[in-house]
């Protein structure tokens, strides 16, 4: 499923801070190939936001004056955010979604984080896969969407290059970073994009704001999305854009949307 679109509203995410070229750091990219060390400051992992270069970040594999594509699989799925040129609904076998980081920048604050989507690993065999949409970002426009995705990730620790599938089987021909035909099959489908670029939030220590699955399960998750608000607006927004997004691409993800049920309950006894 493609569609073509272009979109540059970048105001939600627009920053004053100066993001260091360690940030957009790639492989073979005139201009930004130049890498150094990070050391993440040691603190005490608690909630708190960060400059936009305290993940260390490692080079990303990107040939000169080509395309970039984009994985979303949260709110870059309905409020992409930078200029575009073409739009894939894609799926990522071996990984679901989860509400598992916290946001102090964005849906929550310091005192009151939100949680936001992240990706974990699961059984490709016995799980669907994860739904999303991939963007395909001109090579004019590479250095500019990085730096945008980085202050937006600035909270996720790990970027990382993936490859996505049709869902649909039957040998598609796949879309590769050089415009190469991908030939790789599997119960997902065939590979119809290569190498696109996502951001998740891990456990690792360096992530000061991982919140992990809470004690209480999905009632203890939707009581904090109900209740926090952040710069970006209400964390439960955050989660019901997300819902709707994922009908408007007929995609049913149980998690999500039980989730989202607990947190109407919430929000409508609040309101009544």
């Amino acid at each position: 499923r493609k569609t073509s679109a272009r979109f540059a509203d970048t105001t939600m995410y627009a920053s004053s801070r100066a993001v260091s070229s360690a940030c957009v750091s790639v492989t073979g990219r005139t201009g930004t190939g130049r890498t150094r060390t990070m050391t993440p400051r040691k603190v005490a992992k608690t909630p708190m936001d960060h400059p936009v270069d305290y993940m260390p970040r490692a080079p990303l594999d990107l040939p000169i004056d080509e395309h970039l594509w984009v994985f979303g699989y949260g709110s870059i799925v309905w409020k992409v955010g930078f200029e575009y040129d073409e739009r894939v609904v894609c799926c990522l076998p071996g990984y679901r979604r989860r509400f598992h980081q916290g946001s102090t920048d964005h849906r929550g604050t310091v005192a009151r984080p939100g949680r936001t989507v992240t990706l974990e690993e699961c059984d490709a065999t016995k799980e669907p896969p994860c739904w999303g949409a991939a963007y395909r970002v001109a090579p004019k426009n590479v250095n500019q969407v990085l730096q945008l995705l980085e202050i937006r990730e600035k909270q996720y620790d790990k970027r990382m290059q993936i490859d996505l599938f049709d869902g649909v089987g039957g040998g598609m021909n796949g879309i590769g970073s050089s415009g190469s035909t991908a030939t790789t099959t599997s119960s997902h489908g065939s590979v119809i994009i290569r190498n696109a670029l996502t951001y998740i939030a891990t456990k690792d220590p360096v992530n000061l704001n991982w919140l992990g699955e809470p004690a209480g399960g999905v009632a203890e998750s939707a009581a904090q999305i109900a209740n926090a608000v952040g710069p970006s607006g209400p964390n439960c927004a955050y989660l019901f854009n997300l819902c709707d997004a994922m009908r408007s691409i007929e995609v049913e993800d149980q998690y999500l949307f039980d989730l989202e049920r607990e947190v109407r309950k919430i929000v409508h006894e609040r309101e009544a």
